[in-house]
This record gives structure tokens, C-alpha cells and sequence, in this order.
């Protein structure tokens, strides 16, 4: 056998090897148990892949990202195995690798049961200890459709198959590659097919890597994505190179679901969304209402401080108005259907900033003026999915803190810079400490509107304003808005989910479509730049991250009732009325728990409440002229002084600390 020259790259490392003819890149790694795939000049080729001269092989770790993916697609497959062992009349739909696991659709004649799938993750588990190898095998478009003749949603995708980004969300998984490729499962001791999926690849060597997998839920969902076409089953399942990887991640799954803030929203009485508004549509509750205040107010006080003015728009508007400012040819799915009259269609608006656009047309402008920052807290509608609407942070109607700042090209670099660091200082006051910034570009799609010069230039500011914060920078490529690149905040919370939060956007198109002119010191009339700014995204799904954030316990100062007087005994209620009076009159919001409950009853009721302080009081606090105060993890502060208590109080609000 002849030998072959090939070099090992891991990470900065390289290395030169000569092994024989037909060897594999298992055989170049034997023994790295972790190692469950290889890239070759940039592609992902399952172990069995036999090397050629020259090449230079990268090994794949399972941890690593495409090792996830491999590894959480094997999976998917060895559940549609189960399914199908389990259901014969099952016909498969596709079944990619999602963040943090996979599913697989199945046209099946009844939906899945809790039972089906503890029965399905049985048989799973059976199918992995039988260590099956997963075999990759080329074929025709030609023979897949006869081997495939009883798999209508699979013919439909071979048929497909040099459009398999539009072919269905994840099919590039089963037919995005360059050739048409079959897995078969072989028994590892007969060498007999036990299964078969058309599918890209590459996979685990055999069912046996798979270290540790869960099916999670089932759900329906529609063939490619569409209302036209069949609902299949969606089993959704999660797998991890590890049972203690697994383990944390259901432990994660569990401390989310405690934090679900439409969860939350209902215990703490905060909001809700009734049947009868429809989807996506909330209500603030008192309490919630106090909340979405005080947000409001801090965000106010803080723009008043940094030069903003405050304006305000109708929520409906002409269509032409969005054709101008380029929303409908680019943005229509998102925006609600037209309202007619007065022989005319209105728009229910989806964007504040063509109506911020006409407040700076009004009259004329000078230089002088500029930069002029517009902001607004807007209402705005928007169209969703009711498969995608979900609480306050994704719905129909919500409310933007969204500004406008018109400048000069000279002026925009220092205004981004000023901007972002706004932002993040804003965000860090409600408690947010942890960012990455994401800058969004345009690609070579049609989408896109106006100049290269223009994109090029706007893109540039972005990138050296956020490059002056110090944080991790993430391209993402395609991910701008039709008229011009973004930098997106993202923020993660106390359990390390990231949120997108803020975003800021450079502008040099809605200015040309709506003519929007200053005079310049020269006398000149020039076009302004327009930087657009939304601080929270929108109120609702920032009070929605914010109560996931705490777990509903709100730091005091967003808390809707800052402390609770307890008392011991009847005859303590109007010495702490008396309490809560004075606090009251500091601007704090203080209540007494006068119901008929006992006293440990009512600390229980005000922990689910999650209030930062139970103040209580008995005869010894009355003759001394002080409180205790308890607060939420059970720990207490006796015998303060009243005046002592209500500054402490006080002086947590306004360094707004948590308790």
C-alpha cells in the first residue's frame, strides 16, 4: 500500500504525519474517545471518512459546536428510528439540530401522547445500547425516489434540493450538500439495515456515543412552515456529551420555568392577557402599573438629563406614509392589515420613526440645532404569528422607548459614542451587568436600500463606536435593517440567557426618502444623518426580562410595594399606619396587612409577594418606638428606630439596591 502525507490542525497546533492508503480519520485519532468528527478543507466529514494525500484534517470535538450538532442530530435520528419502530404507518418530515437539542416532525394519524413518548425515549435508549453504525451512502436523486417511494415529505424535498434554504427551516440538513446522501443504521453484529433517513450529515460513528439524551415535549407544526400544508407532530428532545451535562441542563430548564414571567405575571398579580383582547395583547394590573412607572420615569429623568426632547404620535396613519418611509415594500408581514375610510387606507403604526421624520420636516432647521435627539415612549402594532406570540416579550402591541437623533456627518461618530454608552450605563441601572454588543451588516441581498458608500460609511461608525466599550463584538451578516446596519446590546440575565436588548441603527435613507434638510453654516442645505435608538426594545419585554431577571423579586426601588407593616396583634395596626403614613410622606410605598390572618400567615403571603420588607412591630417596638424588619430569604433586623427604619428604607431605593 502506497503511503499518504496528511497534517493534524488542532487549534495553532500542526502536525505532519504519513499513514497508509484507506486510512480513516478514526484511525488518525484512535483513542481521543471526544473526537466525533473531522473538518477537511472546511467540511464536516463523519470518522469513516478516509483521508487523501495532502489534506489537512481537523478533529471535532463533541463539546465543541459542530460536535453538539453532530451529536444532537444522531440523536434525532435515532428517535425517528424509535418513532417509526413504534408507529409504522409514521411519515418522516425533517429533523435538525436547534440550540440546546433537536426535533423531528412525523405525519402520524393520532398526536403524541405524554405516554407515546416515555414509550419513544424507551426505545431510544434500546436502539442506543445496541451501538448501530450510522452509514453514509451516495446516491441519485433517481434511486432516493424509489428507496423513498413510501416517504412523501422526503420525494418533496429531493425535488428540492438545490433550494433547500427555501425548502423548510433545517432541511439544508438532509439535502443541502452538493450530493444526495442516505444514512442507513446497520446492526452492529449482522451488518443488517435496521434504518434509513436521507439526511446530509455527517454522524456519530454509532448510536453507542450518544452519552446522554431526554425527549422533552411534542407539539404541532406545519410542513415547511406553511398554514397550507399539512400539521405534522414535533418531538422536541435535548442530548449532551454527558449524564452531568444533561442533568444541568434540566436543572437550568427547571430554574426557567420558575422564572417564566406570564408565570410571575399571574402570582404577583402584574399583568395579564385576556381572551378577549386576543393574542399578544396585555393588560397592566396596579401593581404592574407601578412597576412600568417607575421604569418610565427613571428612563425620562435620565434623557431629560442628556438632552432629549419629548414628543408624541398618533398610533394610526395614513399608508402612504409607511410606502415613503419604505416600511411597506420592506417591511408589510410585520405590519397589520389597512383600515379604510374616508376612501383611504390607514395603517396602524409598526414604526415611530416616519412620524419622528415629519415632527423634523414641520419647519426649517439650522445647524445649530443639531444633533436633535426626539424621543417617545410609542405604541406602536405589530403583526406576529400567534406561534411566535409569546407574553411580553414577543407580542401585538407594545410600547418602544424610541428616539431619533438627527446630526450631521460630523457629528455622528461622537453622537454613537455617547449613545451606546447611554445605553449600557441605563441598562446597568436597572440591574444588567453582563453584555456582548452584535453588528449587524447587509449582504448581497435586494432587501437592502441605498448606496455601498452609504452602508459602508455607517457601518464603519458602528463598528468604531462599539469597539471603544471593551466588549465582545459578534458580526452577524444579513442581520441589518433594510435601510442600515445595527448594533444589537445583548444582555444575560442572572441564570446566563442572552436577551437582545437595545438597538442603534445608522440612517442615511430615511432622510433622502422623506427630503429632510438643514441649512449649514455655509448657508448650504444639507441632508442630515439619522440615528435610530430604542433603549429597552419595548416596555413590555423589558419588564418582562427584568421579572425573569429577579425572579420577581425587584430590587426596592422597581418593587410595587416597597415594605409591609406586620403586626403582632390588633392592637399594633395603628402605630404601624402610623409607620407607613411617614414613609409614605418620603415618596415611598409602604402598606399595613390589616386582614384577619395570623401574623405567620401573613409574612408567608408577603414572601410569595416578594416584597423587600416586612416591617413588623409588637408591644416591645411600640414602648421603644422602633420596628424589625424581616426580609425575603427569612433573615431579621430587630429594634430599629422608626426615623432610623424609614431612611434605611429610603436610602436603598435611591442607590436602588437589592434586599
Amino acid at each position: 500500500m502506497s503511503d499518504v502525507r496528511v497534517a493534524i490542525q488542532r487549534d495553532s497546533e500542526r502536525e505532519e504525519r504519513v499513514v497508509t492508503t484507506g486510512t480513516t480519520a478514526a484511525e488518525l485519532f484512535a483513542g481521543e474517545r471526544s473526537i466525533v468528527a473531522a473538518r477537511v478543507a472546511g467540511e464536516l466529514k463523519d470518522l469513516a471518512y478516509e483521508v487523501a494525500d495532502g489534506e489537512t484534517v481537523e478533529p471535532v470535538e463533541i463539546s465543541s459546536e459542530d460536535g453538539l450538532n453532530i451529536l444532537r442530530h444522531s440523536t434525532a435520528h435515532v428517535m425517528a428510528q424509535a418513532v417509526q419502530e413504534l408507529f409504522p404507518d409514521a411519515k418522516l418530515g425533517i429533523g435538525p439540530p436547534i440550540k440546546d437539542g433537536f426535533y423531528y416532525d412525523f405525519d402520524v394519524k393520532e398526536p403524541f401522547t405524554p405516554e407515546d413518548i416515555k414509550r419513544i425515549e424507551k426505545k431510544m435508549q434500546e436502539i442506543q445500547k445496541r451501538g448501530q453504525r450510522f452509514s453514509r451512502r451516495v446516491t441519485t436523486d433517481a434511486d432516493a425516489a424509489v428507496e423513498l417511494a413510501d416517504e412523501p415529505y422526503k420525494l418533496e424535498l429531493i425535488g428540492l434540493k438545490g433550494n433547500a434554504a427555501q425548502a423548510a427551516d433545517g432541511a439544508d440538513a438532509e439535502v443541502g450538500g452538493g450530493e444526495l446522501t442516505i444514512y442507513d443504521n446497520i446492526d452492529a453484529k449482522t451488518g443488517d439495515l435496521c434504518w434509513k433517513d436521507l439526511c446530509r450529515g455527517p454522524h456519530l460513528p454509532t448510536t453507542r456515543v450518544i452519552p446522554a439524551f431526554k425527549l422533552m415535549r411534542s407539539a404541532a407544526a406545519y410542513w415547511r412552515g406553511s398554514e397550507k400544508n399539512p400539521q405534522l407532530q414535533r418531538i422536541y428532545g435535548t442530548a449532551w456529551p454527558s449524564k452531568d451535562e444533561l442533568k444541568a441542563y434540566l436543572e437550568f430548564l427547571a430554574e426557567a420555568e420558575k422564572r417564566d414571567h406570564r408565570k410571575l405575571g399571574a402570582e404577583l398579580d402584574l399583568f395579564s392577557f385576556p381572551d378577549e383582547l386576543g393574542p399578544g395583547l396585555a393588560v397592566f394590573h396596579p401593581k404592574g402599573g407601578v412597576i412600568r412607572k417607575v421604569m418610565e420615569d427613571y428612563s425620562r429623568r435620565r434623557h431629560e438629563a442628556s438632552g432629549y426632547e419629548f414628543v408624541n404620535t398618533p398610533h394610526i396613519s395614513k399608508e402612504a406614509l409607511f410606502e415613503t418611509s419604505g416600511h411597506l415594500p420592506h417591511y408589510a408581514e410585520g405590519m397589520f392589515p389597512p383600515i379604510q375610510f374616508d376612501e383611504q387606507n390607514y395603517r396602524l403604526k409598526a414604526m415611530n420613526c416616519p412620524m419622528h421624520n415629519l415632527i423634523f420636516k414641520s419647519r426649517g432647521r439650522s445647524y445649530r440645532e443639531l444633533p436633535l435627539r426626539l424621543f417617545e415612549f410609542g405604541t406602536v402594532y405589530r403583526y406576529e404569528k400567534s406561534g411566535v406570540v409569546h407574553g411580553l416579550t414577543r407580542s401585538r402591541g407594545f410600547t418602544q422607548d424610541d428616539s431619533h437623533i438627527y446630526c450631521t456627518k460630523e457629528q455622528m461618530a461622537e453622537e454613537l459614542d455617547k449613545l451606546l454608552t447611554f445605553v449600557l450605563d441605563l441598562l446597568r441601572d436597572y440591574g444588567l451587568t453582563e453584555f456582548e454588543l452584535e453588528l449587524s451588516t447587509r449582504d448581497d441581498s435586494d432587501k437592502f436600500i441605498g448606496t455601498d458608500e452609504d452602508w459602508a460609511e455607517a457601518t464603519e461608525a458602528l463598528r468604531t463606536a462599539a469597539e471603544k466599550q471593551g466588549l465582545p463584538l459578534v458580526p452577524d451578516p444579513g442581520g441589518a435593517a433594510y435601510y442600515g446596519p445595527k448594533i444589537s446590546v445583548q444582555a444575560k440575565d442572572a441564570i446566563g440567557r442572552s436577551w437582545q436588548m437595545s438597538t442603534l441603527q445608522v440612517d442615511f435613507n430615511q432622510p433622502k426618502r422623506f427630503g429632510l434638510e438643514y441649512t449649514a453654516a455655509d448657508g448650504s442645505r444639507q441632508q442630515p444623518v439619522m440615528l435610530h435608538r430604542a433603549l429597552f426594545g419595548s416596555i413590555e419585554r423589558f419588564f418582562g426580562v427584568l421579572l425573569e431577571h429577579y425572579a420577581g423579586a425587584f430590587p426596592a426601588w422597581l418593587a410595587p410595594v416597597q415594605a409591609v407593616g406586620i403586626p403582632i396583634g390588633d392592637g399594633h395596626v395603628t402605630y404601624l399606619e402610623e409607620f407607613a403614613e411617614k414613609a409614605r410622606a418620603q415618596g415611598l410605598r409602604v402598606e399595613v396587612d390589616k386582614s384577619s390572618d395570623r401574623m405567620q400567615k401573613k409574612i408567608r403571603n408577603q414572601q410569595k409577594a416578594k416584597v423587600p420588607f416586612m416591617v413588623i412591630a409588637g408591644d416591645e417596638d411600640m414602648n421603644a418606638g422602633s420596628v424589625s424588619f424581616r426580609y425575603r430569604d427569612g433573615s431579621q433586623e430587630n429594634g430599629i428606630p422608626v426615623d432610623e427604619a424609614i431612611a434605611k428604607i429610603a436610602k436603598v431605593v435611591e442607590e436602588r439596591a437589592q434586599v
